[in-house]
């Protein structure tokens, strides 16, 4: 079974997503002073878009140093984005940015803290990776 490693905010939206698809999962913490957990398995990342619409910031600057450890990069299989419609085309920027970046596929966007439908997407995208 695919793993999950996410980043969530104080918000704790993403959070409860994750929890929702109870499934196992590491998180990224948003402290900077905490360890960075680190991959042996295979995994999709989920996490929420920063930077109000601005590509620079996108990415959270810890999900950036998750993914600095080549041996994170190196068993990631999929990238889930979490956002909010307001900003438009920057919806789930981040996500996109990364999934380029890390030659994975995008697998899902997600609003907020999501939805019943969100997550049944979620659990077919997970089990097919």
């Amino acid at each position: 079974m695919t793993q999950i490693v996410y980043f969530s905010t104080k918000s704790g939206n993403t959070r409860r997503l994750v929890e929702k698809l109870q499934r196992d999962a590491k998180r990224i913490p948003f402290e900077s002073g905490e360890p960075l957990p680190v991959t042996t398995e295979p995994y999709v990342l989920i996490f929420p878009t920063y930077g109000g619409g601005e590509v620079k910031g996108a990415v959270p600057k810890p999900v950036i140093h998750f993914l600095n450890d080549e041996r994170n990069r190196r068993h990631l299989r999929g990238v889930v984005g979490a956002g909010n419609t307001n900003f438009g085309t920057a919806y789930c920027l981040g996500a996109h940015i990364v999934a380029r970046k890390c030659q994975v596929p995008l697998l899902h966007c997600f609003e907020l803290l999501g939805t019943p439908e969100d997550v049944a997407i979620l659990h077919q995208e997970l089990d097919r990776v």
